[in-house]
């Protein structure tokens, strides 16, 4: 019986001493989408798409290899505008 009054006791004692608890306000740092906002990069007209089935062999391959250089020039612009959102 002597050692149920000295649990009680030392329980009841125990929530006594008990403080409320503070409020703390803590900034938390979160990444946040943005939209990025580039120029757009425009479609140049291709240098074979006016090509003929007539058209001598030589004009062709000219067209075809100045549209390979349009095409590259299109892809840098392209990457060029990726790597400004980055």
């Amino acid at each position: 019986m002597r050692r149920l009054l000295i649990v009680g006791t030392l329980t009841l004692a125990g929530c006594g001493g008990q403080v409320e608890p503070q409020v703390q306000y803590v900034r938390v740092e979160v990444p946040v989408q943005v939209p990025c906002r580039t120029p757009g990069v425009t479609v140049p007209p291709w240098a074979a798409a006016g090509l003929r089935k007539s058209d001598s062999l030589e004009v062709k391959v000219r067209a075809l290899l100045a549209e390979r250089r349009q095409r590259i020039g299109h892809e840098k612009q392209l990457e060029a505008a990726v790597a400004a959102c980055r």
